[in-house]
């Protein structure tokens, strides 16, 4: 259950970083309204994270973690932001993924 709780925890981190990548071209309301989701998932990736590491060795879930928000980030930077999507980017997203894979594969 941690497993798919840390998963979900990664998947809010890339819910903070799109709302930060959105407020920064957002202007009046609109922008705090952005902030305001920032400080929300923010909270709640966190809140997560410390849910997951009770059962999940903390350098494990750290490091699947950051690399869920990593692999999310650059795909919504691709997808929302016309970010570039060069052979490298993707090549070096693949090694990533198979870092988590890994990581989960040999954890107890």
């Amino acid at each position: 259950m941690n497993w798919i709780i840390l998963i979900i925890a990664g998947l809010f981190e890339v819910a903070f970083a799109f709302c930060l990548g959105k407020a920064k071209d957002a202007t009046g309301i609109e922008m705090y309204w952005w902030y305001a989701g920032f400080i929300v998932t923010v909270s709640t990736s966190m809140l997560l994270l410390i849910k997951a590491s009770q059962t999940i060795p903390i350098g494990t879930a750290y490091a699947v973690w950051t690399g869920i928000g990593a692999v999310g980030t650059v795909l919504t930077g691709i997808l929302f932001f016309k970010e570039p999507a060069t052979a490298l980017r993707l090549l070096f997203m693949g090694t990533l993924i198979a870092s988590i894979i890994g990581l989960k594969v040999v954890s107890h």
